[in-house]
């Protein structure tokens, strides 16, 4: 394994030149010309170390050893191709470029597998360019509906069906049958937090993705003259959602890992310096990895805040706009990686994802189980995103033997 440092910054910068733009960043949006480029790019890398390769309907790439006895049982690895606008280097592509590397290392040491081994670029997650998150994932197992793309647009006036037809693809077929064969799946991916950094480890083994809800919500109170009007007459919106942030993260501070709650987005209306605030619309985002408590602590939120609003004279509407469930990642696979990355000696820890990913659509129908790398400062979604080589590096180790043990051990 002691060409991987050179293979896997060669292969990240070949991938990451694919829709680079000039502060740094890179943009490559599902089925736009950098999309084409890179899955078509990949495809080659694929066939070049011997694996078959297909696309399916919406433009999933495959990329196939075949097993010797088990030829029928799949072990998949890989992530998403596509990037936030003007991204880092590594969300999603690492995923991609390790799931190949480690193939190319298992053919080529230890020859065919007795299961097929799969790597898999996933046409989409980050709902950057279409308003639907998940394509390529969603997908392959069937959750994906026409009905929810086939009147969306870009930010360009771009229809999705547009997109996909001009690309070659189309969608999937309803009557095929989804498949059956996949008895694993492993993703590798970035952190995007920096609890590995904090703690010194190189290599995070996920037993868990974060159950997430998110809200809008609005307070109306009444505008007026900020001069003129006293104290104890205002019905003051600002100073409603004051309270409500204020008081809220107090209780998540108060309720401890692995409870995280974000207001991250806020409109204040009429927004002048001399009028006090009429009506204020913001966002909430609170994340556990436990329904029962994330519904629990949530509802008590939602009191909280109609408690508030009534004592302050203000009208609030909350508006649960997603309630994703946590998805738990499989035991068995887990262990798995575990062990390997004890037999490796990595420095590893058992940790959740905060974050959405792929690994959780997969989750619901194979057993799946992820491997996190630290990121720098915890920097993602931004063209500073990085992480050591060294810790990439023992990354790809950590799957290399998972996918050992999955695919060639009985």
């Amino acid at each position: 394994m002691e060409n991987f440092y050179q293979e896997v910054e060669e292969n990240i910068s070949w991938l990451s030149a694919i829709g680079s733009d000039p502060t740094g960043g890179i943009s490559r949006l599902l089925y736009d010309e950098n999309w084409r480029i890179a899955q078509n790019g990949l495809k080659e890398k694929f066939e070049g170390i011997g694996l078959s390769t297909t696309f399916d309907e919406v433009g999933n790439l495959f990329g196939r050893l075949t097993g010797s006895k088990y030829p029928e049982e799949t072990i998949m690895s890989g992530s998403h191709v596509d990037t936030v606008v003007n991204g880092g280097s590594l969300d999603g592509q690492f995923g991609i470029v390790a799931a190949y590397l480690a193939v190319k290392y298992l053919k080529e040491t230890y020859g065919q597998p007795l299961r097929s081994l799969e790597v898999i670029s996933m046409a989409e997650e980050e709902g950057s360019r279409f308003p639907y998150a998940f394509w390529g994932s969603k997908n392959i197992w069937g959750l994906a509906k026409r009905s929810d793309v086939e009147n969306a647009t870009d930010a360009n006036g771009v229809p999705f069906v547009t997109a996909m037809r001009e690309s070659g693809f189309d969608f999937r077929d309803e009557d095929n049958r989804f498949r059956n064969d996949i008895k694993a799946f492993v993703e590798i991916h970035i952190e995007q937090g920096n609890v590995l950094e904090r703690i010194g480890k190189s290599v995070g083994v996920v037993n868990a993705i974060v159950g997430q809800k998110r809200y809008t919500i609005t307070l109306s109170g009444e505008a007026n003259h900020a001069g003129t009007t006293p104290m104890e007459y205002r019905r003051d919106a600002i100073y409603g959602y004051s309270k409500i942030v204020s008081q809220s993260i107090e209780k998540a501070n108060a309720q401890g890992n692995p409870t995280v709650l974000t207001f991250g987005h806020v409109e204040v209306m009429p927004n002048t310096v001399n009028v006090v605030p009429g009506k204020v619309v913001f966002s909430m985002d609170c994340r556990h990895t436990d329904q029962g408590k994330l519904n629990e602590f949530t509802q008590i939120l939602e009191n909280d805040m109609k408690q508030i609003a009534e004592e302050l004279g203000l009208a609030i509407d909350i508006d649960c706009w997603m309630d994703e469930k946590p998805v738990p990642m499989c035991e068995k696979i887990v262990k798995v990686l575990e062990t390997s990355c004890q037999e490796q000696g990595l420095d590893y820890q058992l940790m959740h994802s905060g974050a959405g990913h792929d690994s959780q659509i997969f989750a619901q129908f194979v057993p799946t189980a992820m491997l996190f790398v630290p990121s720098i400062a915890g920097i993602s979604h931004n063209p500073a995103e990085a992480t050591e080589t060294k810790d990439l590096v023992e990354g790809v180790k950590a799957l290399v033997s998972s996918l050992y043990k999955l695919a060639y051990e009985e």
